[in-house]
């Protein structure tokens, strides 16, 4: 229901490529077979042999792949894409030869720096998450980079990043960042994702003027804020904070969802005027009285609210008390109406 994760609405897309087999054509030499990617002794480590040169796509996932090897990738005239997750990879190196690269992605490896990537300049995606990556640093050659995961790493502040003028996504979720810092020259960007970190505060953002998607998410945040400047956003997610107010709203016309869940909010108000909210979450607050729902009968898009864990949903007339409301609701917690 609430919350939102941009890795897996990128999805698997290279394990769902790689059933085709029709663009690759690589063979892993390994003497067991692979059940994980664990870091046994007794267990060795995949070794990569190219058979087609030409191949626009590799898919080496949970190979248990160590290091990047120069002999093997230098084969390679026409690589686009490259997969890599899952393995036991520590450093990034040897890809000087791959320009033609369009994404790659290096997901859950034990990778502490973030390096070897300067003669990727065709590079859009880069996939960089659950890694050990402590600063963001070494992108300053990816001009086309469209698209930067960096998710589940030990990175405390965002830099580095304004010269990627050509971003729309950029994930920092699940990090230990205290201040959204540092954003001007992201024109382009249009989703944001950064929760599970240590924000206090909503801030820095007003130049992202073409922000539709901002994730906040379990963080210190106790205010809405600072948001009057996206007049193009249309997803909000403030879940698991400390907010009592919902405000900080007027601008924001476009919105169609809003996700509050886990906060402190005793009463809904503020939303008469976004004509276009169409799911609205506000389970688990501290909502009690009936005449809180007053204020969604102007949202006349509505279609799916979540209001339990509140103190009304204890009402043994909980749901016909809100379809009487709001009679055009369609989905009321996670049930249909």
């Amino acid at each position: 229901m609430n919350g939102i994760d941009s890795s897996d609405s990128k999805g698997d897309n290279a394990e769902e490529k790689n059933s085709e087999g029709a663009s690759q054509r690589v063979q892993i030499l390994q003497s067991s077979r692979n059940e994980g990617v664990g870091d046994k002794e007794d267990e060795p480590p995949g070794e990569i042999v190219i058979i087609d040169v030409n191949a626009t796509e590799l898919d080496l996932n949970f190979s248990r792949i160590r290091e990047l090897t120069a002999a093997e990738l230098e084969k390679l005239n026409c690589l686009q894409h490259l997969y890599l997750r899952w393995n036991l990879i520590k450093k990034i190196e040897n890809l000087q030869t791959l320009v033609t690269l369009r994404e790659l992605e290096l997901y859950g490896n034990q990778i502490t720096a973030i390096e070897g990537l300067e003669s990727l300049v065709n590079l859009e995606i880069l996939d960089l998450s659950f890694n050990r990556i402590r600063e963001i640093v070494g992108l300053e050659k990816l001009p086309k980079l469209e698209k930067l995961f960096l998710s589940t790493n030990k990175i405390s502040k965002i830099e580095n990043l304004n010269h990627l003028s050509k971003l729309k996504l950029l994930e920092l979720g699940n990090n230990k960042i205290r201040t959204i810092e540092n954003l001007e020259g992201l024109e382009e960007l249009e989703s944001l994702f950064l929760g599970k970190n240590r924000i206090t505060k909503i801030d820095n953002i007003s130049s992202l003027k073409n922000l539709r998607q901002l994730s906040i998410q379990c963080n210190r945040i106790t205010k809405i804020e600072n948001l009057n400047d996206l007049f193009d956003l249309e997803e909000l997610y403030l879940s698991e904070n400390g907010i009592v107010v919902i405000e900080g709203l007027e601008d924001n016309l476009k919105l169609n969802t809003i996700d509050l869940a886990v906060n402190k909010i005793e009463k809904i108000g503020n939303l008469s005027h976004l004509v276009e909210l169409t799911e609205f979450w506000i389970n688990n607050n501290n909502i009690s009285g009936w005449k809180s729902l007053d204020e969604l009968t102007s949202n006349k898009k509505l279609a799916t609210v979540y209001l339990e864990g509140n103190p009304i949903a204890k009402d043994p007339n909980y749901r016909r008390k809100i379809k009487l409301t709001v009679p055009w609701i369609k989905q009321i917690d996670a049930t249909m109406t």
